[in-house]
């Protein structure tokens, strides 16, 4: 790898020993990947996928204190994901007891680290830092080091960032060093589509199930999305981009696609527009049939498939302001038009704390609170890696927390008439 005469003095230990193994890690990194240099991160911010302050993550909390003992901090300050703990979300006392105990017993020793290495306030705790109320929203072209696939997934696509979807810890490397591999989705070439999507449905699409529908097609490869203009316009309003959130939350998770296109909506697309294809871009045409196999294709894993729901998680990723909003005016409807003036299904709503308090700031906090939803922060995935409620029958409309737990997907409609009118009339 070519290395600048900055680059190549850390590596030699100009700025210490601990910062000369952080720009070996990142060499390393790239020359896996055939990266010939190193590039500068040019975000103002950074975001770390590892927020949990889990007990078996030893080895992670001695590199914390190696990089803070020789002043090896990031360059920048930084968000993380969202907190894996909060008392309000529904648990019984073994389950609490394997949370605090068993598991992440560590969460206030490993945040005091990270407030140490750089945490940007006591708010930054969430998987969308890029909504307005988070304050970490990178501009176009900004390079970034990020690894929360969900959040690399829409800088780079809605936002027009550039970053790779790295691991866990090497986000915090090349913040550290202030650097990172110039490879894959970091380059023009790399960002060609090599996939082109036609939706054909007729109606618009359900994000979750179109995302998890193109991500499992085209895996790692980028999609240039066609069609889908007769539903989202021609305007990144707060609409498109929750849209586009959700949908981009499933291609990152149920493929691993870390950048799409949307024909004259996102940003590249916008400007380059069919430049972007490739010349030998594979086709997938999807059409409700297509939505519709993929869905039925999802695998039960729950013990007693015909289980009455015991819990309900609504966003993840974390829920928008707007989108908090609708789905207050939805469940206030769905229940008054069922008679009912609760929920019947314990249900929570996950978002980032700082939309949090804008929302609660407007009478929309206290009529959800109403209807007897718990609004919470965490991430409802490291809720569900509880080995005690991993066996819970839990619904979702979010196809990456079906992915990755025993969850069982609904479509938002689903999940609607699932917790306003209860038993199986979805």
């Amino acid at each position: 790898m070519e290395l600048t005469k900055e680059q190549q003095a850390i590596l030699d230990g100009a700025k210490g020993e601990t910062m000369a193994k952080v720009m070996k890690t990142l060499i390393m990194y790239g020359e896996i990947f055939g990266a010939e240099k190193l590039v500068p991160v040019t975000s103002q911010y950074n975001h770390l996928v590892t927020s949990f302050g889990l007990k078996a993550l030893g080895p992670v909390y001695d590199l914390m204190d190696q990089l803070i003992q020789a002043g090896a901090v990031s360059g920048q300050k930084f968000s993380v994901d969202p907190r894996p703990l909060d008392p309000n979300v529904p648990a019984n006392f073994l389950q609490n007891l394997v949370f605090k105990k068993f598991m992440y017993s560590k969460q206030d020793f490993y945040e005091n680290q990270l407030r140490q290495l750089g945490l940007m306030n006591e708010d930054a705790f969430s998987c969308a830092c890029y909504l307005d109320e988070q304050g970490n929203r990178p501009k176009k072209g900004e390079v970034l080091s990020w690894a929360e696939s969900s959040a690399v997934v829409y800088a780079n696509s809605v936002l027009g960032a550039r970053c790779n979807r790295n691991s866990g810890i090497m986000d915090l490397m090349g913040s550290v060093a202030g650097y990172v591999p110039y490879f894959g989705l970091l380059t023009d070439e790399g960002r060609k589509a090599t996939w082109v999507i036609r939706v054909e449905t007729t109606k618009k699409p359900e994000a979750q199930l179109l995302g998890s529908a193109i991500g499992m097609k085209v895996m790692e490869d980028v999609p240039y999305v066609m069609g889908l203009d007769k539903w989202l316009g021609s305007d990144l309003d707060d609409a498109a981009c929750a849209y586009l959130k959700d949908f981009g939350a499933a291609t990152a998770s149920n493929g691993a696609v870390g950048l799409y296109h949307i024909d004259g909506l996102t940003p590249e697309a916008k400007e380059l527009g069919k430049a972007l294809i490739a010349p030998d871009a594979k086709e997938y045409v999807i059409d409700d049939a297509e939505l519709q196999r993929v869905k039925d294709n999802y695998p039960l894993v729950w013990k007693n498939p015909d289980a009455t729901p015991k819990l309900c998680f609504v966003g993840c990723p974390h829920l928008s302001l707007q989108q908090l909003q609708d789905w207050t005016d939805r469940l206030e409807a769905a229940l008054k038009e069922n008679g009912r003036s609760k929920v019947c299904v314990p249900t929570v709503f996950t978002t980032a704390p700082g939309v949090r308090k804008a929302f609660e700031a407007t009478g929309y906090g206290a009529r959800l609170a109403a209807t007897g939803v718990i609004l919470s922060c965490i991430c409802p995935l490291m809720y569900m890696n509880n080995p005690l409620c991993g066996p819970m029958p839990v619904i979702t409309c979010s196809n990456k927390l079906r992915t990755y737990t025993t969850a069982r997907y609904y479509t938002e409609d689903e999940i609607l008439a699932r917790i306003t009118k209860g038993g199986d009339r979805a």
